[in-house]
């Protein structure tokens, strides 16, 4: 199996500019001098993105007063994202890359198992950048259930 590229703590985030659900460009350089959350998922709609779309949903007052703001990146057009944000009532950016260049950069795309199967696709992944747009925490491989809670405990958020 072909491990992707791995960021570590230190590394420089990966620049990128990417479209929200309504087609409008997001770029990381916006979030310059704040820190912010910046998650992987494999596919809007499904069943563990929803959960873990609801729970950043439902924790992100908490986390915008800790300072972190989120953003959620899938290879997901943005019209489905769309619908995902309507949907679910999603109230942070969901960003897609359908041609999968950030996922890659960040190491969140590539050979995986799934259900014991070498597969190729989105590696679920959480990077948390500082304020200088470096790497502070990079989680791969993580759980849709339970992450954000996860999250706040482990980098006291």
């Amino acid at each position: 199996m072909t491990a992707p590229v791995r960021l570590e703590v230190g590394d420089i985030a990966p620049l990128f500019t990417l479209p929200d659900s309504t087609g409008k460009p997001v770029a990381l350089s916006e979030y310059a001098g704040q820190r912010v959350l910046v998650y992987f998922y494999p596919a809007a709609m499904t069943p563990g993105c929803t959960k873990e779309a609801c729970d950043f949903r439902d924790n992100l007052a908490e986390l915008n007063e800790a300072g972190v703001a989120v953003i959620g990146i899938s290879p997901d057009k943005p019209e489905k994202l769309a619908k995902f944000v309507e949907r679910d009532q999603l109230n942070f950016p969901l960003l897609s890359d359908p041609e999968k260049k950030v996922l890659t950069a960040y190491g969140a795309y590539g050979e995986k198992k799934l259900y014991g199967k070498v597969v190729t696709g989105v590696i679920r992944s959480t990077f948390l950048i500082d304020a200088d747009g470096r790497i502070a925490a990079a989680m791969y491989n993580v759980r849709a259930t339970g992450h954000v809670a996860k999250i706040r405990r482990d980098l006291s958020l």
